[in-house]
Parts: C-alpha cells; structure tokens; sequence
C-alpha cells in the first residue's frame, strides 16, 4: 500500500511539474468546446398526444358471443411498428418534405434521419400516446406530427376487416376438411357395427351374460332331450309286444282313409308349429325343423296308403282289424318322435349359438379395442368439427361488430403544436461538460508529457530505472527569490484556472438569461 502511494505521489508531482502546459492546453480545448456547443444548431420540438379510448359499450354486450380483440396490445404494437419504412415515406409526402430532395442519397439520408428522430412513447396505462419530433424548424417538425398524427390514427385498426375475412375463410377450409373425416370416421363405425353385430346387446347383458344364459338354456335342452329319448326307447319297446291285426280296406277310399299313428304324429308336430310360431319367427330353427318334419310324416302317410291300396288290390275283400292298444301305442310312439325331433333341432340350435358366442368372446378383447379407436377418432373429429362451426360463427359475429363500429376510438388531446423555445441542445447541460472536458484535457496534456520527460525526484525512482548503486542524494534549500517565484508561479495558475471557470459560468448566465427571456416573450 505504502509503495502505491509513494508511485502516485511520485506522477503528481511529476504531473504537477507540466502544469502550465496543461493549462494551456485547458483553455484550448474549453475555448474549441465553447464554440462547438454555441454553434450547434437549436431545434425546435413538435408534439401531440393521443387517447385511445378502448372502453366500447358493445364490448360487454358481445362478451362471449363473438371475439374481443386485445385493443390495448394492438395499439401498443401499432405505436411500435408504425415508425416503419413505408410509413415514412408517405409521412414525407403528406409533410412536403421531399419537394428539396434531388437524388436517391438525400432520400434514403432523409429517411434514415425521420426513423431516429421520431418518436412513439406512451404515458403511464392510460392508453395516452405522445407523438413528437425534432427540427430546425419549427413549422416543419408541426407538419411532420401533424402527419404522423393522421398516420396512427388511419393505421388503427383498419386492417381488422380483412383479418375476419381471412379467418373466415381458413375455418370454412378447415370445417371442410374435418367434416371429411367426420364422415369416414361415421362410414368406419357404421361397417364395424354391421360387421360385428353380435356385440350390440339390447337388454344390457354383456357376452358373458349371454354365454352362461346359453349354457343353462343348453344344458336344459340336452337334458329335456335325453328325456324324451328315453320315454321314446319304452314305447318302442311296448310296441314290440303287441302283436296288429290287419283289417280289410276297401279299395279306391284314398282320401277319407285315416291312419291313426301318422295322423297323430302329424297332429301333435302341427300343434307343436302353432306354440312355437307364437315364440319364433318362420326363419327359426325350431320352425323349420318341424315344419320338414310334418312334410316327411305327410310323405309317410302318403306312401302307406300307396302300399295299402296295393295290398288291397292283391287280396280283394280282405279287411285289416287293428288292436286299439296297438294303435294307442303307435300314436304316443309319433309324438314321442316329434318331441325328440324338436328337442334335437333345439339342441343343435343351441350348440351353434353357444360356438358362435364362443367364437366371439375369443376375438371381443381385439374388437372392443377396435370399436373404442373408431368410438375415440370419432368423438375428436366430432369434437374439433362443433368447434370450428362455434368459431366461425363467432368470426362472423366478430366481422359485424367491426362493421358496426369501431372498438377503439382515438381521440386527440393536444393538436400538433411546435415549442417556441429550443428543445435541443441544452447548453446548460452542456457547457458545464465541456468544462469538465477541458479540465481533463489539460490534466491528461500534463500527465503525458511528464511521462514524455520523466523526473526523478528521489533516489530510490533512479536507482530502480537505471539499475545503477546510487552512491548519495543533494538536496536543493531554496531561498527567497527560489519561492517568490514558486509563489507567483502558483499565482498565476490558479488565476488561470479561475478565468477558465469564471468563463464558462458566465456563458452559462448569459444563456439563462437568454432563455428566461425568450420564455417570457
């Protein structure tokens, strides 16, 4: 610490020593200052202020109904992007200040120069915008804000139009395309459904349901029919004791002929047709089943009258006496038949279901997986196509309600009005800078041309430049006239140092006077 500040003190001295010089050099550069900042020229500033009343009494009214643009985001983007290139260009026109313009560099110099120079600020959050620029002069940069003035406002929010027109136009492109793919979507359901129209149940059961009731209708079935085998196998087997007596038939007497055990038979299949037709449809298994059955049994009886008529005819006179427990016999035998054939046709029907449903419980995890995909891409298609249509009819609504009136109004506080006064530049401000300036200027001068001609004021600064023993030191007792001199010496320099102060601190008091005047006037 104690070297840092043997090194400063050692440059201000050095600096110290060159003082004269650094005035002069202060004095130099204030007086160049001086006269640069006086003869900057004044600039006049040209301002006005704008209110956007963003508060539309349609805009609760439509809340909900159609879309509410963010006003204030608008206008604030709006005041940042308006100081664009085409916008100036045509401010130069409406301004007339491209009557004096003779080429394409004073016109782009021009343009550069409004781009920096104007400007958009707004005040605090209540929507209010100052416009303003500088010029030379003041009847100009009025003209310049006064057309800006009309820019901003025509640039509001005249483009709102076309932007719902546009958005219109890309949701009807849009709600075309989903309704596409609504409607394969619907077609893809649609063939899933009729391809797989087991898996629609209408009472609420589910396939499992439906398998386990099969399986109790089945089991119910097969058991009926192992029942009504066995009390056809004991009929059977009555039958086979009891010995027929045949009884003669006249001949010729085919259609009143009765035959008691086929007629029976055919009498209990056709009653059994009436219950089951009250149950069944005519497509039914059962149904069917029975009605071929009376079909063979008719068959039957047809081929035994045949052979009875031949018999007849062989033994003419001959008369066939039936045993009646015979014949009692024969008739139960019939309709066990038919029970037992219904019974089969029953079982055989079940039994298919049961592998159908068999079948389909094998593949429903695969098909459920399938129809919930379609019921998914669906209900999103369906979903984004409601949508759109709610969209573009709040676009709709959204383009009256520009057409209607204007969401935003902008009112205009401030006209365009030019400051008599200069607004630029500050020579109060400036002034005192330059003479900070100087000041560091004639203080630099001094530092550097001690560094120019170094002096060594100790012996330990020699001895370490020159790497030389230093053998002793002389020191210097000044006399009077040594500080005499140093006195005046000092004299003169503060006086120096205060004629350049008191200088500027009348430059700056002639300026305010100056300017309080103007104000005044």
């Amino acid at each position: 610490m104690e070297e840092i500040l043997r090194q400063a003190l050692v440059i201000l001295r050095a600096t110290w020593k060159h003082r004269r010089l650094g005035m002069l050099v202060a004095w130099v550069v204030g007086a160049i200052a001086a006269g640069i900042i006086l003869r900057i020229p004044d600039r006049y500033e040209a301002s006005a202020r704008i209110y956007v009343d963003t508060q539309s009494i349609l805009k609760p009214l439509m809340s909900g109904l159609a879309v509410q643009p963010n006003v204030e985001q608008q206008v604030m983007m709006l005041s940042r992007t308006l100081i664009s290139r085409p916008n100036v260009e045509k401010l130069i026109r409406m301004a007339d200040m491209d009557l004096n313009i003779k080429g394409k560099a004073e016109q782009e110099e021009l343009i550069d120069g409004l781009t920096k120079t104007l400007k958009i600020q707004s005040v605090g959050r209540d929507n209010l915008y100052t416009l303003s620029y500088r010029d030379t002069d003041p009847a100009k940069a009025q003209r310049v804000v006064q057309a800006l003035v009309s820019i901003f406002v025509e640039s509001s929010l005249g483009d709102k139009r076309q932007d719902s027109d546009s958005a219109r136009k890309f949701i009807d492109e849009q709600i075309l395309n989903t309704e596409k793919k609504l409607q394969e979507a619907e077609n893809r359901l649609k063939n899933f459904k009729l391809q797989n129209i087991e898996l629609q149940v209408g009472d609420g059961k589910t396939s499992s349901d439906r398998l386990s009731d099969l399986t109790t209708e089945l089991n119910r079935s097969r058991l009926a029919l192992r029942e009504a085998e066995n009390s056809r196998d004991a009929m059977r087997r009555q039958i086979v004791g009891e010995e027929p007596v045949l009884l003669p038939e006249s001949p010729g007497a085919d259609s009143g002929v009765s035959l008691p055990e086929i007629d029976g038979r055919i009498d209990t299949q056709k009653r059994n047709l009436d219950t089951l037709l009250q149950r069944y449809t005519e497509q039914h298994p059962d149904v069917v089943g029975t009605r071929r059955l009376i079909k063979d049994l008719e068959e039957q009886k047809r081929q035994e009258l045949i052979a009875r008529k031949k018999f007849a005819a062989a033994n003419p006179g001959a008369a066939v006496s039936n045993n009646p427990v015979y014949q009692q016999l024969k008739v139960s035998l019939a309709e066990s038949e038919a029970n037992v054939a219904s019974l089969r046709a029953r079982v055989s029907e079940y039994e298919s279901r049961y592998k159908r449903i068999t079948d389909l419980l094998r593949t429903q995890p695969q098909l459920e997986a399938e129809f919930t995909q379609l019921n998914r891409d669906y209900d999103v298609n369906k979903k984004n196509y409601e949508q759109l249509v709610t969209r573009r009819e709040s676009a709709e609504l959204t383009g009256d309600l520009d057409a209607a009136g204007s969401v935003a109004d902008f009112r205009l506080i401030d006209p365009p009005r030019a400051s008599n006064t200069p607004a630029a530049p500050n020579r109060l401000l400036l002034l005192p800078g330059g003479l900070l300036i100087a000041l560091a200027a004639g203080l630099f001068a001094a530092f550097v041309a001690s560094q120019v001609r170094p002096v060594f004021f100790e012996g330990k600064s020699l001895r370490d430049v020159t790497g030389l023993p230093l053998l002793g030191t002389v020191s210097m007792i000044p006399n009077e006239a040594r500080r005499s001199k140093e006195r005046a010496s000092l004299r003169r320099f503060l006086i120096a140092t205060a004629g350049l102060v008191v200088a500027y601190g009348a430059g700056i008091a002639a300026l305010t006077f100056l300017a309080q005047r103007a104000a005044g006037v």
